[in-house]
């Protein structure tokens, strides 16, 4: 049996080992062929020499974060230590970093990251394709990877603007009249959009892109007659525009431009007369150079772990 010895330097362990050692009980499951030992500042890791390389490339992520934001989520947590470990027929051990790279940092040390296989599939395709459909049950994390996607765009200065928009359909509840202005009245319907926003952007400056219009959040009606350039569009909830919503949203596309449209067809809120145009889009659609389609599934649900057993009990997957 091997040993490695690390040294925790400008590192606070009750940030890296969590409250009554909760983050050190993750870590120690991550890897349960290895015993690991921590006094203060030190620690003792004890297994097979490919299982403490592999310990030691995600225990470094994990300690280079904590460092820089002296801060540690648990979604942090199980972001840093889910790259995916790869040891080769000569024993080296590496990273896969298609899963370790961050997408865009946040603020108060919030890292993004692909998490899961099609999140991954995302972002490779979204370099390669023009439009992007992300199709999948909810918590697959499809609009808070395609939102990441558009601000690490803005932020390398390769689109102008964001333009995130979804069909103003209730789920399933009669809101009735909403008191206040058009934003007041719209942005119930768009709060998800901006949830994502505040993980990725500061306050003081999402309030400014918001103001100056370098970010636009609107419902799909709005599209409607412009063009669509130099930005990067997301139509979020796609299931609940009607099919002639659809060909309007997607022909508004500027010759530089970025577009996603996320879906969940088990979620179609649309009343019984009304078709979701998302079928016909993809079935019509994806033999098109420049456009792909990437269907999600139970196993890349992130959030919480119930959240999959709930989505299995209602058939939505298998």
């Amino acid at each position: 049996m091997n040993e490695l010895k690390l040294t925790l330097e400008n590192i606070n362990p009750v940030i890296l080992w969590g409250s009554n050692n909760e983050y050190f009980e993750v870590i120690k499951k991550q890897f349960p062929k290895i015993k690991i030992v921590a006094r203060g500042n030190e620690v003792k890791v004890l297994g097979d020499e490919s299982e403490l390389a592999a310990f030691n490339i995600r225990f470094s992520e994990l300690l280079n974060h904590v460092e820089k934001f002296q801060s540690l989520s648990n979604n942090e947590l199980e972001s840093l230590l889910g790259a995916k470990i790869t040891v080769s027929s000569s024993g080296e051990v590496s990273a896969d970093k298609s899963s370790g790279e961050a997408i865009v940092f946040g603020p108060n040390g919030i890292v993004v990251k692909a998490r899961t296989a099609n999140q991954r599939r995302m972002v490779d395709s979204i370099n390669k394709n023009d439009i992007l459909f992300a199709i999948g049950p909810a918590g697959t994390g499809k609009t808070y990877t395609a939102v990441a996607l558009a601000v690490r765009a803005l932020k390398n200065k390769e689109i102008k603007r964001i333009i995130l928009t979804r069909p103003a359909v209730e789920a399933g509840e009669n809101l009735g009249f909403l008191p206040g202005d058009l934003k007041e009245k719209i942005d119930p319907y768009l709060r998800p959009l901006y949830d994502a926003l505040d993980d990725m952007i500061p306050a003081e400056k999402l309030k400014v892109y918001l103001e100056n219009r370098t970010i636009e959040i609107a419902p799909l009606a709005f599209m409607r007659g412009r063009t669509l350039d130099n930005c990067f569009v997301i139509l979020d909830e796609a299931q609940n525009a009607t099919d002639m919503q659809l060909k309007m949203f997607l022909t508004r596309m500027g010759p530089s431009a970025k577009f996603i449209v996320t879906g969940d067809v088990t979620q179609i809120d649309l009343p019984k007369k009304q078709q979701s145009g998302l079928h016909n889009a993809l079935r019509i659609l994806p033999d098109i150079k420049g456009i792909d389609i990437i269907y999600l599934s139970g196993e890349d649900v992130v959030r919480h772990k119930l959240v999959r057993r709930i989505l299995e009990a209602y058939g939505d997957i298998q």
